[in-house]
């Protein structure tokens, strides 16, 4: 199983990039109420942000990686790995967004981090 690690990882890298991705998205297109006076508004705004189409793109192909993922490997040992993408997306998110990672996020982060090298451990 732990031959296919890389596999999962890009899985994974797919989908934190696509969460980042249509996160610029939404900053550009910015807060909205929903409600029916803005809906063709917001749906043509979404439709039409390059962020956003990128951000689907690396979602569907993130799909096709996790199906070969689990073609493969066992879901009980994969799917616990998708936590990878916390580590990665909080990270990413202080770097490009300028968000915080106060004392208790770094606490889960290391707890994610210890969990996802049992699960690697244990295949």
């Amino acid at each position: 199983m732990a031959r296919y690690l890389p596999l999962i990882v890009l899985g994974v890298l797919l989908n934190a990039s696509a969460q980042l991705v249509l996160k610029q998205g939404m900053r550009q297109i910015g807060y909205f109420d929903f409600g029916l006076q803005n809906c063709g508004r917001i749906f043509l705004a979404v439709a039409l942000n390059h962020f956003i189409l990128i951000g689907l793109g690396c979602y569907v192909v993130s799909v096709a990686v996790w199906l070969l993922v689990l073609s493969r490997v066992e879901v009980s040992y994969a799917y616990p790995l998708l936590s990878i993408g916390y580590i990665v997306t909080a990270f990413a998110g202080q770097m490009f967004f300028n968000e915080g990672i106060g004392l208790t996020r770094w606490a889960g982060i290391i707890v994610i981090c210890a969990g996802v090298w049992l699960i690697t451990r244990s295949a």
